[in-house]
């Protein structure tokens, strides 16, 4: 676990540690130390996508008892900023759980390439962990997150984590006492805050329950049955995504239908955004993509807390909440859209909610708060063009097919060239070997013509890492390079460009650049007063 990240954390519930504060977070001096006999619960809070201006952009529209209260309480760190390349959901959650950057932690991607089995392969995915059914039927195919795709399996784990996380040291340190729960919208979020000893639950969008695997449990608790069993998001059906108040309260009340905006299949462009029919095959999707997948985790949250004694003693737990409907809204809408504020605007309506929920069951006074984001986001690239940027969109076969142009320049041979998925393009070392020429070279050849791709802002050849000048950006790509799971080039696309497969998804982030790395990042609770940190860390 690393401390430059969780120092603050591990200070205020592992003990005092000041000697030495030279965290990347802070000091002592900054955010003393709340009494560890005092809490009850760590509660981490991660909104997916949040990008870091966005609390700023609608705060005088928030309300009194969700973000407002973080933010009027809490030690606030207002420049905050990934350090590693690929600003993907695993890579951002799995280093909030870890401190620990992707080359260490290991989750480089969503998705990489597995060597060993010669295909691409979903981060969590684990065979040996199949999810355990809620109900005798559970519908295939709705998903239309391009990283789950490409999943192997159903089956789902931590063990491809390779760092521990804050809750598996805080299970250590209270010598198994401490519960440790990960919770969120989507898999991956949820199964790297809960670590290696917690449990963790996720929404399903093929059947709408919250589901687990058999890594965590053989059956459902009963809690977890029972709340199943209310059929909550079925019970959506035949509602609409509508706004929390007139449009002309909001900020962006005149963007509420742009050309380059993406229409799931029916779900539209304006508001009301209609979800259908519960046996329609996007309903609990677009649940996900409105207010109502961030109330419903928050509902499974109370029912969890409840059920389960959390923060009922002396011994603090740790509870992990990821919110994925920001993130969700975001690829299909943008992040300057009337849909992304009111989605935030409901939150904060579901965050009050939920702390006074959690001042009841457990009282804020025993409950330290840690507020952060996976990764921020971009405006879409036709909404910088519009405003005079040249921008473009670049496909994986646009990649693909320069890399083979060249390698077939240099070895004779095209299909050297293994595979292609964003970040990371991978290359046949062994049948380039086979061809007479050194995989260094064509590595490198190949690495260079991408670089001069329009689009493209610079392509790395892992065997030039070691001796490039460390740049920001080679600095970036160095911390997200595992030693057998990241690619043989790994490629930056120019800012605002956008690399993906073609899709419904209408904006994605994942690059180096600031508007993916921006996140906000917020610590309150006892021993914590209000301030506000401008310094970047």
């Amino acid at each position: 676990m690393n401390a430059s990240w969780l120092f603050l954390l591990a200070l205020a519930v592992l003990g005092p540690a000041c000697a030495g504060s030279g965290g990347a977070i802070g000091a002592c001096a900054e955010t003393p130390a709340a009494d560890s006999n005092d809490l009850r619960l760590v509660l981490q809070i991660t909104v997916d996508g949040l990008r870091g201006d966005l609390l700023r952009r609608y705060g005088d529209r928030f309300s009194e008892g969700g973000f407002r209260h973080l933010l009027d309480t809490g030690a606030v760190y207002a420049n905050a900023h990934y350090r590693h390349a690929n600003t993907e959901t695993i890579v951002g959650h799995a280093t909030l759980a870890t401190g620990a950057s992707p080359a260490e932690h290991g989750m480089i991607g969503n998705v990489w390439f597995d060597r060993a089995a010669g295909e691409l392969a979903y981060n969590i995915e684990d065979p040996e962990s199949p999810i355990l059914p809620t109900r005798e039927h559970m519908a295939e195919g709705a998903q239309v997150d391009p990283a789950q795709k490409r999943s192997r399996t159903k089956g789902r784990s931590p063990r491809a984590i390779l760092a521990t996380t804050f809750g598996d040291e805080l299970f250590q340190h209270t010598a198994g006492r401490a519960k440790v729960f990960g919770i969120g919208g989507k898999d991956r979020s949820a199964v790297a805050m809960a670590g290696h000893v917690g449990k963790a639950f996720w929404f399903s969008t093929d059947t709408g329950d919250f589901v687990t695997s058999s890594f965590y449990y053989d059956a459902y608790p009963e809690w977890a049955t029972r709340w199943n069993a209310q059929r909550l998001a079925e019970a959506r059906a035949g509602e609409a995504w509508t706004l929390l108040e007139d449009s002309s309260t909001y900020l962006l009340g005149d963007r509420d239908d742009r050309p380059y905006e993406t229409d799931l299949k029916g779900y539209g462009r304006i508001f009301p955004h209609a979800f259908g029919p519960s046996d329609h095959p996007l309903f609990f999707t677009r649940l996900l993509v409105s207010p109502v997948g961030d109330q419903l985790t928050a509902d499974f949250a109370k029912a969890l807390v409840t059920s389960e004694g959390i923060g009922q003693d002396a011994v603090p737990d740790y509870l992990s909440i990821s919110f994925s409907g920001v993130d969700a809204v975001n690829h299909f809408f943008g992040p300057s859209s009337l849909e992304n504020e009111d989605v935030v605007r409901q939150l904060d309506r579901t965050l009050a909610d939920l702390l006074a929920f959690l001042d009841e069951a457990v009282g804020l006074e025993h409950t330290l708060i840690v507020l952060s984001a996976d990764h921020g986001m971009p405006e879409m690239p036709e909404a910088m063009a519009a405003a005079g940027l040249r921008v473009g969109r670049l496909g994986p076969e646009d990649i693909l097919g320069r890399a083979k142009q060249v390698a077939l320049e240099h070895t004779g041979v095209a299909d050297v060239v293994s595979s292609f998925f964003r970040p990371y393009l991978y290359l046949d070392r062994e049948r380039i070997e086979a061809t007479g020429r050194d995989p260094d070279e064509v590595e490198q050849a190949v690495a260079a013509a991408l670089t001069a791709t329009d689009g493209i802002a610079l392509a790395v050849a892992r065997s030039e890492l070691p001796t490039l000048a460390d740049t920001d950006l080679v600095g970036r790509v160095r911390r997200n390079t595992h030693p057998s799971r990241s690619g043989d080039i790994y490629i930056a696309q120019e800012p605002y460009w956008f690399i993906q497969e073609p899709g419904p998804i209408a904006v994605m982030h994942g690059s180096p650049w600031r508007y993916d790395t921006y996140v906000p990042i917020v610590f309150a609770g006892p021993g914590i007063g209000p301030r506000t940190i401008h310094r970047l860390v």
